[in-house]
């Protein structure tokens, strides 16, 4: 029992912060009947502003929202693109804190070039263990050795997270140095702003959430294969 209570605790840790992202953004999705306008209206409102040359808005698919240096391009998922909520327009103002991040070349933009690739890399370096992990079990037919494997991956898919931690500063700067700023001054009446902080919260924390989420279902998958 007692190490039944401790796995749900750990489960709990890891994918409370996913929950909390999901909840927090469903929380504040709906629909506000005068809202001036649309996410990817405000976006391409700020793009002006900013003179953000060269930066384009795109329409993602669903869960995607996100801003690519390489593209320039400012992806935003259907419900936000055309969304007059505050999980809209704060998300939209939160990807454009990185839009100008990197077009102003600041310090901070430096460090998803340093460390988000790697986790990417990490990543795809526990999926592999994980493919190949049934087969060399059936090769081997150690325990031993497909503990090993699991324990690998496992800190693969742990060091993926800590990698995405790292970004936090730059993500941070994007929710509350650069999109809260900006809609404090009129795009959102007062009222609404401690709805947009929790807005911004969850979409700086939102690569952290999904990569402790990857390390439960890589566990869940390990078990499985068990």
């Amino acid at each position: 029992m007692p190490y039944l209570l401790i796995a749900l605790a750990i489960a709990a840790l890891i994918a409370g912060p996913q929950l909390w992202v999901r909840f927090v953004l469903w929380r504040h999705s709906k629909e506000i009947g005068d809202m001036p306008g649309s996410g990817a209206e405000l976006a391409e409102h700020l793009i002006d502003r900013y003179k953000l040359a060269g930066v384009k808005v795109k329409k993602a698919n669903a869960g995607e929202n996100y801003y690519s240096p390489a593209e320039k391009v400012v992806a935003l998922s259907p419900d936000i693109y055309h969304g007059k909520s505050v999980t809209a327009v704060a998300v939209a103002a939160h990807e454009i804190g990185h839009a100008i991040q990197f077009c102003r070349e600041e310090p901070i933009s430096k460090l998803r070039d340093r460390y988000l690739g790697r986790a990417h890399q990490i990543q795809r370096i526990g999926a592999a263990i994980l493919v190949f992990a049934p087969i060399v079990t059936l090769l081997i037919r150690s325990p031993v050795i497909f503990m090993g494997i699991g324990v690998i991956a496992v800190i693969t898919m742990l060091c993926s997270a800590l990698m995405y931690v790292a970004i936090l500063p730059e993500e941070y700067d994007a929710s509350f140095n650069k999109a809260l700023p900006i809609l404090k001054e009129g795009y959102l009446p007062e009222h609404l702003m401690n709805a947009a902080h929790s807005v911004l919260k969850a979409a700086a924390l939102t690569y952290v959430a999904g990569a402790l989420l990857d390390v439960l279902r890589l566990w869940r998958w390990i078990r499985f294969i068990r």
